[in-house]
């Protein structure tokens, strides 16, 4: 079987990382078990459940197990060996978490979520299966060869993970990056309490305010809007041939925008308040950058890497500078503490490193000798 670049293979490391994050949160407490770990498997069925947790404990396992099929046979693994290794991996992932459970007094870990785990890895196995049988895996070869170069995985995988981070309250509409103030607040907490804490303090000015000012100028925010929106599309760009398919990319790129953005808000602040991001200057940056993505669908691919690298610079800069207001720090608190909780982990931690994340791969680019 020919061997592909597979988008699978970064999205199934990324999707193992939301379980972790998802099966071991908050990370806190940390203690030696009393009895054995592997206890639990010997457990009668838990007496108590709900049909929310079945549901949840089957199908999150099927992405994971479906993502490591394609990635196996895409890169020219049998149709076996992606079966054993789309099962193995994920009821072995499964039994780790579990066993890992046992020393989180927060969570605890059950056979029957571990039953599940396997069964949905079995099905996404299976359903993978049934549409590499029915040549769903050739059609979206033909599919990408059409719409994009050789070695886009990267590029596929980053725009498929774009709208997730947008999922995430984000000081700025499409402002992903924002983890200066987190960083600044863990690097305070590690040097707390030591000789060389007001020391490191100056010199890396830790405790300076983070937002000197009130709020952004309007064309600092507008701006960031817009490379918001230009830098996922100069990413695409990097990996597709110039021409009308890029335009078509770019309308893509606006709508997921909105729809995240829309979601987002719908999640933080009610349905009834789902278009309330969508202020005129955050109307006008979409559409603006939306103008200025077209007007560059026909630039080389190395001048859309080196665009796309100098977009996602000043977009962190940027960001960076975005202060935190009252419906923010809000947002943030219901994400972190309460409804969101299944949810944090994958859009926050995609909406910090995504800008990082197509820094590297732009990077990789630029030594690319198809450019």
């Amino acid at each position: 079987m020919a061997r592909h670049r597979s988008s699978a293979t970064p999205l199934a490391w990324a999707y193992a990382a939301l379980i972790v994050y998802a099966s071991l949160y908050p990370f806190a407490g940390w203690a030696q078990p009393g009895v054995s770990p592997w206890a639990f498997a010997l457990l009668p069925w838990p007496h108590w459940w709900s049909l929310f947790d079945v549901v949840a404990n089957w199908l999150g396992y099927i992405p994971l197990a479906t993502l490591v099929f394609a990635s196996v046979v895409r890169t020219g693994g049998s149709v076996q060996r992606g079966l054993a290794l789309g099962v193995g991996l994920g009821s072995g992932l499964s039994a780790v978490m579990e066993l890992t459970q046992n020393y989180l007094p927060q969570r605890v870990p059950s056979n029957l979520d571990w039953l599940l785990n396997t069964v949905g890895s079995v099905c996404g196995a299976l359903l993978a299966l049934l549409v590499q049988a029915a040549g769903g895996a050739q059609r979206w070869q033909q599919l990408r060869e059409r719409w994009f170069v050789d070695r886009s995985a990267g590029a596929l995988a980053l725009i498929v993970l774009w709208p997730a981070g947008l999922l995430f309250p984000a000081a700025l509409p499409l402002g992903l990056g924002h983890v200066l103030p987190r960083l600044r607040e863990a690097a305070l907490d590690a040097v707390q309490g030591t000789p060389w804490a007001a020391s490191l303090a100056v010199l890396f000015h830790l405790d300076a305010p983070l937002h000197p000012a009130a709020s952004l100028p309007r064309f600092a925010e507008f701006s960031a809007t817009v490379l918001g929106l230009l830098a996922p599309c100069l990413v695409a760009f990097a990996a597709s041939p110039a021409g009308w398919r890029r335009a078509v990319l770019v309308a893509g790129a606006a709508g997921l925008a909105f729809a995240a953005s829309t979601l987002s808000t719908a999640l933080n602040f009610g349905p009834q308040h789902a278009l309330a991001w969508r202020t005129p200057l955050a109307s006008d940056a979409l559409l603006f950058g939306t103008a200025l993505a077209l007007a560059l669908v026909w630039v080389p691919r190395r001048a859309a890497v080196g665009l796309g690298l100098l977009a996602l610079g000043a977009l962190v800069a940027l960001v960076a500078q975005a202060p935190a207001d009252a419906y923010f720090s809000q947002s943030l608190s219901a994400w972190e503490q309460g409804r969101f909780i299944r949810f944090h982990g994958v859009a926050q931690w995609v909406g910090w490193l995504w800008p990082y994340a197509a820094m590297v791969y732009l990077l990789t680019r630029l030594g690319s000798r198809d450019d």
